[in-house]
């Protein structure tokens, strides 16, 4: 079988599985574009920032930092600690990943949630390219939520209308995703000890300091009791 011949299969065999995700990144992409024109950015920026960081609720946060003080340590720390889940599906994904060549470089900076979800559980055709069904899902997934920012710093920039209170959109992305996990739990003890853990951290911080400690702490906690949660279906076995 010829190589283009191979890739167009792999498209193929790819796309329909990222067509849910499609619509879910390009309304939050939209989103994501009008508060990050709200906040007095250009629509070059939440471009630009879903191409290079394509990391969804950081992005969020990220905005904000980008308005605060100069605090690379903190932006550090804070990024790893929200987005402290993909080593564990970096760690997954390892033996998937062999023998897909160059493309393994993208497949690890596209990785996300939905990719994940999809590359671990998608059944790949025996005559489609493992590599290049995998390529192509990461590669879609990305390019919708990078059309999705694009369309809403346009239309922010174009439409002039009322953005107070539009910061409420990283709030209710938290809450949704606690949600989701919430019902997709049969146990809910990681979300009560994520809970326990913020509210002694903040009383104890203080609201401007509490988020840092909070989330190495239920880091490390989850981490130390990854094998147990699993057992009693608190969180997704491997």
């Amino acid at each position: 079988m010829k190589n283009k011949e191979k890739i167009k299969i792999a498209f193929y065999a790819a796309f329909p599985y990222t067509v849910p995700i499609f619509a879910g990144f390009l309304f939050l992409g939209i989103a994501y574009g009008i508060f990050m024109n709200s906040l007095g950015f250009s629509a070059m920026y939440p471009v630009l920032m879903s191409l290079t960081i394509f990391a969804g609720s950081m992005e969020f946060v990220a905005a904000n930092l980008l308005l605060g003080a100069f605090d690379p340590i903190n932006a550090l720390l804070l990024t790893l600690m929200v987005n402290a889940r993909h080593l564990f599906y970096g760690i997954s994904m390892l033996d998937k990943y062999k023998g897909t060549g160059k493309k393994k470089f993208y497949l690890i900076f596209g990785l996300c949630d939905e990719s994940f979800s999809i590359n671990c559980t998608a059944d790949i055709p025996q005559d489609v390219d493992k590599g290049w069904f995998m390529f192509f899902v990461t590669l879609l997934n990305h390019l919708y939520w990078v059309l999705g920012a694009a369309i809403g710093g346009v239309f922010g920039s174009l439409v002039q209308f009322n953005t107070e209170g539009l910061e409420f959109i990283m709030t209710a992305l938290f809450v949704v995703i606690f949600i989701e996990q919430w019902l997709k739990e049969k146990a809910h003890y990681s979300a009560l000890l994520g809970l326990g853990l913020s509210l002694a951290s903040l009383i104890v911080f203080g609201g401007e300091n509490f988020i840092l400690p909070a989330m190495a702490a239920i880091l490390g906690i989850l981490t130390a009791l990854r094998n147990w949660l699993e057992k009693e279906g608190a969180i997704a076995s491997r």
